[in-house]
């Protein structure tokens, strides 16, 4: 069974873990890029990024969306939203149906 992880600064991730989610704390680029890459080695299905962290680790998300897994699916950390997140899911739904439906 694959797993569900949450990645991203201590502060916006710690809140996950009493939903029952596994959180992967990464307060710099080197740990977040770290942890990434151990992640996508392990069985872990889906990774829910903060936009902060996946804004420095771009070029490593661009290699996991080439895979099958893990999914990196990004969500706004405490700081907000930096509108990342909303733009990947414009795209994709822009690749599956050939228009701007968003």
């Amino acid at each position: 069974m694959y797993r569900i992880v949450v990645m991203g600064d201590s502060g916006s991730v710690m809140g996950f873990r009493a939903l029952g989610l596994e959180v992967c704390p990464a307060d710099t680029a080197e740990e977040g890029r770290a942890a990434l890459h151990r992640l996508s080695k392990e069985n872990v299905g889906i990774i829910y990024m903060t936009e902060q962290l996946a804004s420095v680790l771009a070029p490593e998300i661009e290699r996991c969306r080439a895979a099958l897994t893990p999914a990196v699916i990004l969500i706004p950390g405490k700081e907000g939203s930096l509108g990342i997140g909303m733009e990947q899911v414009k795209t994709t739904a822009e690749r599956a149906v050939g228009a701007d439906m968003i």
